[in-house]
């Protein structure tokens, strides 16, 4: 381990609400050793926005990580070239082109699809009933994979999402994951034949087209799967929360010109649904008075870097207002989110203004209360809410 001062945590606290320890990590220990964790942590924006660009110090490539082991060796693993070359393999079928041109429609026929069927209900736990379909059904579209239900989507995305997490050895998560992950590369088999007679703009098209081994496309296709379900989900139900909860903001929207994009873009630094990358370190190092070794692990806190003091203004309120340029909810480095911008286009472009306007007088029912929990992933569990029907 690095000789970083030590910062313990209370584990189910810190899932709960991590953002007063990681206050506290800013100000007495920026970059700290968390026993409960196993892991150095840096939680200041500009280290992070720095030290993340060094890949040959701190690595993504972790052959005995929880992902690789899991779901296999995808390109978020990898660095230099061997990341760049399956980045631009993937990049066809996410580029702000295709996102503008082929999936836009597709996001906003599944978005209409849903508030048709929900709208006559006048109330709905929005996380399960809206949030999650769109994102899965958007999702499905855009990996290749549309023979799956939109249920295994997101039960499948979860599970990998708690397996490359599981830094507790927990059986039954791992267990799960192993079960998501067979369930998708099932999917696959079935699918292959089919694009490849019939190519298209998925994920899984374009990465066969480009002659990419089938474990690779394998591993990227469950990469996008991993990450493509819950950070478009969390999003939703968070800033449709976020702004229930904020009114001053909602009505800035809806009477003052902000846009549907300045809710997304502020919601995902307040509560970055993606809230830690972890890296190995490659090489030895010293960086702020820390020594690193060769394997010591390292987590780059983004949750913590947009809400640092040092960056941004009064950081833990939800201000529409903000300027979110020093934002780091999609990476800052090499390994920036190759869906960052089909995720804005299901978000900013079609969730937040589809609900708000199809379902009038939308408020939160207060009859249950709105859980949020997670720290190296974080969303809403549940969002109850009512309307006019």
């Amino acid at each position: 381990m690095s000789n970083a001062p030590h910062f313990d945590i209370d584990v189910a606290s810190f899932w709960a609400d991590p953002y007063p320890d990681l206050a506290r990590m800013r100000t007495q220990a920026p970059i700290a050793f968390v026993p409960q964790l196993g892991s150095t942590v840096f939680v200041r924006r500009d280290d992070i926005f720095s030290e993340e660009k060094r890949t040959d110090v701190f690595s993504s490539h972790q052959p005995a990580g929880l992902m690789n082991t899991l779901m296999g060796h995808n390109m978020m693993r990898k660095d230099g070239a061997a990341h760049m070359s399956e980045r631009a393999a993937m990049f066809p079928s996410v580029s702000p082109r295709t996102v503008r041109d082929v999936w836009r429609g597709q996001f906003q026929a599944h978005a209409e699809r849903i508030l048709e069927e929900l709208a006559p209900r006048g109330g709905a736990d929005l996380c399960k009933a809206f949030a999650l379909p769109l994102s899965a059904e958007c999702l499905k579209d855009i990996t290749g994979l549309v023979n799956m239900r939109f249920e295994d989507m997101d039960a499948w995305s979860q599970a990998m999402i708690d397996g490359i997490a599981n830094y507790a050895g927990n059986k039954d998560v791992e267990a799960r994951c192993h079960a998501a992950t067979a369930g998708i590369d099932a999917a696959i088999d079935d699918m292959i034949p089919v694009v490849t007679k019939h190519p298209n703009h998925s994920i899984l098209s374009v990465l066969l087209a480009a002659g990419m081994p089938i474990e690779s496309v394998r591993a990227n296709v469950k990469l996008a799967i991993s990450g493509g379900q819950n950070e478009p989900r969390d999003a939703i139900a968070g800033t449709i929360w976020a702004l229930l909860t904020h009114p001053d903001q909602l009505a800035l929207v809806r009477e003052k010109g902000a846009k549907w994009i300045d809710a997304f873009e502020e919601y995902a630094r307040w509560i970055a649904p993606i809230g830690m990358s972890p890296r190995r370190v490659a090489k030895p190092w010293r960086y702020r008075g820390v020594d690193f070794e060769p394997e010591d692990r390292v987590f780059f806190m983004f949750g913590s870097a947009n809400r640092d003091e040092a960056c941004f203004d009064d950081a833990d309120r939800f201000d529409l207002t903000r300027d979110t340029q020093k934002s780091i909810a999609f990476g800052a480095g090499p390994h920036y989110c190759a869906g960052a911008f089909a995720s804005r286009a299901i978000v900013a472009d079609v969730a937040l203004p589809g609900i708000f306007t199809r379902l009038r007088r939308l408020q939160l029912d207060d009859r249950e209360p709105v859980r949020i929990g997670g720290w190296a992933f974080r969303g809403l569990l549940n969002l109850p809410v009512k309307w006019d029907a």
